[in-house]
């Protein structure tokens, strides 16, 4: 009781202290080393804490390590040099690009749309919208690499280098998948060329510096650490993202991401805009695999197997009898493709391609997508818990054009796994971008409820129930009340298939 009053006063000390603003000095002694926390404001006699022993446990934590100290290797004194040689490289552009509307709303967001009011009739108006981004040279004869949303779309792009000097430039090739873009410059001088390093043997915590043009401020320099590699946004099938705490902002898209070396180890690209530490850039290993495909091509050709797969979870494992969740899980194979001539199957899980290991399902679209065409590889798959070997000849992807999902109009449906559905007419199918007019669309989710929770959406087909086909409304009612606490769904979304388990709701 006594120690908990002198605390209690020793609080209220020290808040009077901080409101007399340091008309009181209170010396605060510590405990010397080895003394028990309490002897603070208790005295010899009074009762100390119970020990280790006398309440049966061990330590609360380690005091220290019998490992020798880590010693940080390569810390900079200064990163003045680095970043000098590292501009001469570095570029600001700058975009212009049309905007077409009918009204001065069309140009402005909210909130400056309201002080004009207005709809959306009068006449067609054009207006010149300037756009800021970053780049960096990689050859003396002007080729210079930059973020494929950059230079999306734009009618004129200008390129403005450290010594002040502006040049026109062109598109050589973009690749929106990786968003990397290749331009090029016409100057009468060699450029100063900024050498790639290898991304892969990059590890988390090593300094890494960025330059660019955030919010139009020319050549910034940050700094920072690698914060982690591999990094998944939900940006496309091929993100593999670094993530760093230097200071990134806009305007520092497509700009170097430099080690120590003056290396550039990736392309500066997203940020987490809830977070001031938190960048994104594209692995420079990626962006070595297609650039001499946009210098020569304009565009990427990439390896193409034919399925459609998908991440395998605890539950589905557990439905397949599967020992691990490693692998791809081929939820569609695609007729005639290289992967169906081979003898691929639905439920196979794919574990090895051309000799990698596939422990996780989205490393199998950027080994694929960097494989020659017309290769012939290995690949195994796990079948009914077997090992199977096969040797399909991989093809060129074609870039098929995106289809807008449309929606359907809501009825009754499986209630008890929250959603309702309606049958799929060859109107619906249509508008969902669907050659087939099979299945049982669905046309609402209940928020919260099961369907949502497993990740089930509104356009969604559902195909099979615990591997039986469904047809029709009738059927999926049948299947799923036969069904007991789990059902296991194969959907068709847009262009692909996938398992997904869902529960019945409870009560």
């Amino acid at each position: 009781m006594r120690a908990m009053t002198r605390l209690l006063f020793l609080c209220a000390f020290g808040v009077a202290a901080l409101i007399l603003g340091g008309a009181v000095d209170v010396e605060v002694r510590w405990p010397e080393s080895g003394a028990h926390a309490l002897d603070i404001f208790g005295s010899e006699d009074e009762e100390k804490a119970p020990s280790d022993a006398a309440v049966g446990a061990g330590p609360l934590w380690t005091e220290g390590s019998n490992e020798a100290p880590i010693v940080p290797e390569g810390v900079p004194g200064t990163f003045a040099d680095l970043a000098e040689r590292g501009s001469r490289g570095v570029v600001n552009i700058s975009t212009k690009k049309t905007v077409v509307g009918h009204s001065i709303e069309d140009f402005f967001p909210f909130p400056f749309r309201e002080p004009f009011g207005g709809g959306g009739g009068g006449m067609e108006r054009k207006r010149l919208v300037p756009s800021l981004g970053s780049g960096f040279v990689i050859s003396e004869d002007g080729y210079i690499v930059t973020n494929n949303h950059v230079v999306e779309d734009v009618d004129s792009i200008t390129v403005k280098f450290d010594d002040g000097t502006e040049l026109p430039a062109e598109i050589v090739g973009r690749d929106p998948k990786t968003d990397i873009a290749l331009i090029r410059v016409d100057s009468e001088k060699p450029l100063h060329a900024l050498p790639l390093g290898d991304s892969e043997s990059v590890r988390p915590g090593e300094w890494v510096v960025a330059i660019g043009n955030p919010f139009g401020l020319e050549h910034t320099v940050t700094a920072g650490i690698v914060s982690a590699k591999h990094r998944d946004i939900d940006q496309g099938i091929y993100d593999d993202y670094i993530q760093t705490d230097a200071a990134i902002n806009p305007g520092n898209s497509g700009g170097p991401l430099i080690n120590l070396r003056g290396e550039v180890i990736g392309i500066n690209t997203a940020i987490n805009p809830r977070a001031n530490t938190i960048g994104f850039a594209v692995p420079i290993d990626m962006a070595k695999q297609i650039l001499p495909q946009l210098r020569a091509e304009g565009h990427v050709t990439r390896g193409w197997l034919g399925v459609v797969i998908q991440q395998i979870t605890p539950e589905i494992a557990e439905e397949f009898g599967l020992e691990d969740q490693k692998g791809a899980l081929v939820s569609k194979v695609v007729p005639d493709g290289p992967a169906a001539k081979a003898g691929v199957q639905q439920r196979d899980v794919i574990r090895e391609f051309d000799g990698k290991q596939i422990d996780d399902f989205d490393d199998l679209p950027r080994i694929v997508a960097v494989t020659p065409v017309d290769k012939k590889v290995s690949v195994v798959v796990i079948r009914d818990g077997k090992r199977v070997s096969l040797k399909p000849v991989i093809a060129a992807m074609d870039e098929p054009a995106l289809t807008e999902l449309a929606s359907a109009t809501p009825s009754k449906g499986a209630k008890a796994f929250g959603m309702t559905v309606q049958n799929l007419t060859p109107d619906i199918a249509q508008q969902l971008g669907m050659d087939e007019s099979s299945g049982v669309v669905v046309s609402g989710v209940d928020a919260g409820g099961p369907a949502q929770e497993a990740g089930i959406r509104r356009g969604d087909v559902i195909i099979e129930v615990d591997q039986d086909e469904v047809s029709d409304v009738e059927q999926l009612h049948e299947k799923l009340a036969d069904a007991d606490e789990r059902a296991l769904l194969l959907i068709r979304r847009g262009e692909n298939q996938l398992y997904v388990p869902i529960k019945r709701e409870a009560g």
